[in-house]
């Protein structure tokens, strides 16, 4: 086992942080996309219900209320670590 140093983020934590950038991180690449295919016409005739696009519509949509709440997870796994370490360090 190791020992972590104060303020040193377990994995959990990390495995969090890492899991909110890459869904946020994709989501806003999808948003940006269909602004972009917008742009180019790919909408046009129905063009957003064929292929690819309706993955990439619909990740938006699951992705960043998603990463919300593993932000808000995140917030709470850190906040425990943190009340750990302070009853830790009164002893």
């Amino acid at each position: 086992m190791t020992t972590q140093t104060p303020h040193d983020p377990g994995r959990l934590e990390k495995i969090l942080a890492y899991m909110v950038a890459g869904v946020v991180g994709l989501s806003i690449l999808a948003f940006l996309a269909v602004i972009l295919g917008t742009a180019a016409g790919a909408g046009d005739n129905d063009g957003f219900s064929q292929g690819v696009w309706p993955a990439v519509l619909t990740l938006p949509l699951f992705g960043l209320p998603l990463g919300f709440l593993l932000i808000i997870s995140l917030m709470i796994v850190s906040g425990i670590r943190r009340a750990r370490e302070a009853r830790q360090n009164r002893e």
